[in-house]
């Protein structure tokens, strides 16, 4: 059986030779370096290949990344305040180039003044005729090295205050070449198994640690990056796949039948006919619910693709099965919108469908408590409400939470007790999730997808116009207004900034005013801060046809339901990711009349806010939108990630390390069908290492 011992990686990283408390305490403060086990797991964010050194009369175009070695022979600090920058002259044998920093002036100035050879890295670009490269890496080379120096040289991450303070990127290569060979064999325990290593060719641990920081050439170097994350990922989905495991083995409600309630409707009330993905995903959840365990199933379809329709369905084979269900929204808005809805659809239907938000209250409140626990009300609808420990089900069989990402795990979890046994779970969100967060931040729910859209849905033309068109724009929505249609104006909503964005709310308001009088236009107003009655009165206006304009925040990002809107305006859309613009321009094309989403941007953009503007005029996959949202921002920025560690990893990238994340999770699946608890001796040091991670909580609960 494994038996730890405490090795030197657990040492406090001031007790490193030339560290001392003042630096130790630089690095736990700036870059979470706390012990020498930290230092090891600080990996370079690139490599300088020797071998692969330009000269200044080589380059060729702007945007080209170029590595020279050269003098700095002038430099000069020019400007003042936000102006100040810092020059310099770099030259070698071929010819010389202008070195630029707007920031890190005095470290620049610092290391400059020393004088010597120094390797440079950097983007070139063309300014008035001659080269120049912003912010270089600068590197100061020793005396007894030059440029005919090869092999690959380790780059580290620092900022301005560690370099004034001597922590500069040189000085953690020297600690990390000086930690090495101080580690044993022993101190880095191989603790994936033998066997997976051996499937998918992976170099032993410590041989991987010594390669990532000094690699003896890129064979070397591509093995120990791959070992290292392969080793992050599958530590990351052994957790994930536990989980997923446990859900399938926990006992369930089962539903013996279809019965009465959704043949009837099925037959007599739907409103259109289901498209394939409907189906689908109807009989997989027909199959769950048959199973004796409880489950746990996402849904994510595209805006307008049907959810809802699909989610009364399985409401109703709960009701069949003598079971209440429950369906909880993140919002009031959203909780009425649904209400309506199935309200609308259960007129000619014998099923009790009761609301409870926090609105409810009083008399109202208690009569609605009184007649679920007794089992009168089949259907609840509401928000975080609905959660609360006075809120008793008869009996509960069915959870439905929509736009789930809104809603905190343990929140989810709350409605998990509101029965002997846990009931079914249907999450649910219109913001397709890429596959990659598909196998990582949601890897422990099974998966149903609705791509389909119901027949006769017109497909939304998408325009990106400047400040410059705004006339132009409001001219548009003033024709389609006197056509008898109506217009969203969103602006955007930031809750760092949000006195300013309010502010810039109000006086959006009045500037819409101006182009929509008050005698011939009605404008209503909606945000977040406003009142329930006086924002629920401004939405009803605007549903109900007595308002042509609805300003508004996000807070009708999900929720409102008007086919008559035909114009989607987005003002200043650049400060929107991808998946909440594409939620947006999914508030309008509900109705049989052409429409219009309007991206509405300053005139100079930044790179990324131009591609998100060409990306939303020419895609109109939701899902497509999502994989290119993930790319821009990274998962770590995408709504709806959970707190699972997928986001923190050091090395592997869950966007282009897929294959490696795909070929972990296996390796993760077929240890835990032979061993799900890791009690064998080949899997004691991995249960271990698993036990000693904080994003690990689902193992330390079943030792």
């Amino acid at each position: 059986m494994f038996k730890h011992t405490s090795n030197i990686l657990q040492t406090p990283i001031e007790y490193l030779k030339g560290m001392g408390p003042q630096r130790g305490e630089l690095l736990r403060k700036h870059l979470s370096i706390f012990t020498f086990g930290d230092l090891l797991q600080f990996y370079p964010y690139r490599y300088v290949d020797r071998s692969s050194i330009q000269q200044i009369r080589q380059i060729q175009q702007d945007g080209q990344f170029v590595q020279l070695i050269g003098r700095i022979v002038f430099f000069d600090i020019v400007g003042q305040g936000r102006a100040r920058r810092l020059t310099a002259t770099f030259k070698d044998a071929s010819g010389q180039i202008e070195l630029v920093w707007f920031q890190g002036i005095s470290w620049a100035e610092k290391l400059i003044a020393e004088g010597g050879n120094f390797l440079v890295f950097g983007k070139v670009s063309l300014f008035n005729g001659s080269w120049n490269i912003s912010h270089p890496e600068l590197e100061k080379l020793e005396k007894e090295k030059n440029e005919t120096n090869l092999g690959l040289m380790p780059m580290y991450s620092s900022n301005e205050k560690l370099k004034t303070r001597g922590i500069t990127p040189k000085l953690i290569s020297k600690m990390i070449q000086g930690l090495l060979p101080q580690v044993k064999p022993t101190d880095l325990p191989d603790f994936l198994p033998e066997n997976i290593c051996t499937k998918y060719h992976l170099c032993d641990r410590f041989n991987a640690m010594q390669q990532i920081h000094f690699p003896v050439n890129q064979n070397a170097m591509q093995q120990a990056l791959y070992r290292l994350k392969f080793e992050e990922l599958f530590m990351h989905q052994i957790g994930i796949c536990k989980l997923k495991l446990n859900h399938q083995k926990s006992r369930g409600f089962y539903f013996e039948k279809v019965g009465d309630y959704f043949n009837q409707f099925y037959k007599n009330h739907l409103p259109f006919e289901l498209t394939d993905d409907q189906k689908n995903v109807i009989r997989e959840i027909r199959l769950d619910t048959q199973s004796g365990h409880q489950m746990n199933r996402l849904l994510q379809g595209d805006v307008g693709s049907g959810k809802t329709i699909v989610a009364l369905l399985c409401m109703l084979l709960a009701i069949d099965n003598g079971f209440q269900a429950c369906l909880m929204a993140p919002t009031e808005i959203l909780a009425q919108q649904h209400l309506v809805g199935i309200q609308e659809l259960l007129q000619e239907m014998p099923v009790r469908v009761g609301f409870l938000s926090g609105s409810v209250k009083g008399k109202d409140r208690k009569i609605i408590l009184q007649q679920l626990e007794a089992g009168e009300i089949q259907i609840l609808i509401g928000t975080h409400a609905l959660i609360e420990s006075t809120v008793v089900f008869k009996n509960i069989g069915l959870s439905i939470i929509d736009e789930q990402h809104r809603f905190g795990v343990a929140q989810r979890a709350q409605l998990w007790k509101k029965n002997v046994l846990p009931p079914h779970v249907l999450v649910m969100t219109a913001t397709p999730i890429p596959r990659t967060l598909a196998m990582t931040s949601y890897g422990d729910l099974e998966i149903s997808v609705i791509k389909q859209l119901p027949p006769g849905r017109k497909p939304i033309s998408t325009i990106h116009r400047t400040e410059m068109h705004r006339a132009r724009v409001m001219d548009f929505i003033k024709t389609e207004i006197q056509q008898g249609r109506q217009a969203y104006i969103v602006y955007p909503l930031i809750e760092e900034s949000e006195k300013l964005d309010y502010e810039n709310l109000y006086s959006g308001y009045e500037q819409v005013k101006q182009f929509f009088p008050d005698h011939t236009y009605k404008i209503a107003m909606v945000h977040g801060k406003q009142p329930i009655e006086e924002r629920e009165q401004n939405m009803q206006a605007f549903i109900k046809g007595k308002a042509h304009i609805m300003v508004a925040t996000t807070v009708i990002e999900v929720g409102v339901n008007v086919p008559n809107a035909s114009v989607m305006l987005i003002e200043s859309a650049e400060r929107f990711g991808l998946s909440q613009l594409h939620q947006l321009r999914g508030r309008v094309g509900r109705g049989a009349d052409k429409s219009y989403c309007i991206l509405l941007t300053t005139l100079k953009l930044s790179v990324s806010g131009r591609e998100r503007m060409r990306t939303m005029v020419e895609e109109t996959s939701g899902f497509a939108i999502a994989e290119k949202d993930l790319e821009l921002r990274g998962p770590g920025d995408i709504e709806g990630t959970r707190q699972s560690g997928a986001a923190d990893l050091k090395l592997a990238d869950i966007i282009k390390d897929l294959p490696i994340m795909e070929q972990s999770r296996q390796a993760a699946i077929d240890i835990l069908l032979i061993d799900p608890e890791l009690t064998k001796p080949d899997h004691a040091l991995l249960r271990y290492q698993l036990l000693q991670r904080p994003d690990q909580e689902i193992w330390r609960h079943i030792s």
